[in-house]
């Protein structure tokens, strides 16, 4: 099962995923809680030079079947976000790990990293779901 998430990210309880890229992150939501949702219709994605907070919502992901706030794994500012995903909201069901990334942020801590799942981890916790 883990082999389903990529291994140079790391994910967080709610599930959504960072991927270390430099000093930056590229943040997403996994495959799984993108199965879970369905037909995605609209994202909401925070403003580029917004700020993060870990644990608490920063935009929200709607499909047919509900409304789900995205919830930030951790602390830093929005150095972009992907237009592609706003205009063309399929794309997170296409290719959530490559094209269907929501934001790029500059973390505060880099060492709040260690408190995320690895793919193993989280693999092991969405089998059990």
């Amino acid at each position: 099962m883990a082999s389903n998430f990529p291994s140079d990210c790391r994910y967080a309880d709610s599930h959504e995923y960072v991927r270390p890229e430099g000093g930056r992150l590229r943040l997403g939501l996994s495959s799984f809680a993108i199965d879970q949702l369905g037909d995605i219709v609209f994202v909401e994605l925070p403003e580029v030079g917004s700020r993060l907070t870990a644990g608490q919502s920063f935009g929200s992901v709607e499909s047919v079947k509900a409304v789900e706030d995205l919830l930030s794994p951790i602390t830093g500012v929005v150095e972009a976000r992907n237009a592609s995903v706003l205009a063309s909201p399929e794309e997170l069901q296409n290719d959530p790990y490559g094209e269907g990334w929501l934001l790029v942020i500059q973390p505060s801590d880099p060492a709040e990293l260690d408190g995320l799942m690895d793919a193993e981890r989280y693999g092991a916790k969405v089998q059990g779901a």
